[in-house]
C-alpha cells in the first residue's frame, strides 16, 4: 500500500466516524428535547416515553433539526417559543455532545 493509499483510508475513517458522532449526538439531543417538552406539557411515565418515541419519528422527516423544531414550535404553542426551542436545542446539542465525549 502506499502512502497516498493510507492517507485515503485514514480520510475515509475520520469521516466515518464524525459521520456516526454527529449521528449520535443528535439522536441524544432529541431524546433531551423530548424530556425537556414532555415536561412542560405535564407528560410523565408512559406518555413521556410516547413522546419521546413521536419526537424521534418526526427527526426523520428530514435531514437536521428543522423536523424537529417545528414539532416543538406547534407541540409547544403558548408554552414556549420559536427563540426559546432555538436555544433549548442549541442547549441540547452541547449537553449531548459532552455525554457523549464523557462515555468515550
Amino acid at each position: 500500500m502506499t502512502t497516498f493509499d493510507d492517507r485515503e483510508h485514514a480520510f475515509e475513517a475520520k469521516f466515518a466516524h464524525d459521520a456516526d458522532l454527529r449521528f449520535k449526538v443528535e439522536a441524544r439531543s432529541v431524546k433531551i428535547l423530548a424530556q425537556w417538552a414532555a415536561e412542560l406539557l405535564g407528560k410523565t411515565g408512559a406518555e413521556a416515553e410516547a413522546y419521546t418515541a413521536a419526537l424521534i419519528a418526526a427527526d426523520f422527516e428530514e435531514a437536521g433539526q428543522e423536523d424537529v423544531i417545528r414539532k416543538l414550535i406547534n407541540d409547544l404553542a403558548g408554552l414556549a417559543d420559536e427563540g426559546a426551542i432555538r436555544a433549548r436545542v442549541r442547549e441540547a446539542m452541547g449537553a449531548a455532545l459532552k455525554q457523549i465525549a464523557e462515555v468515550g
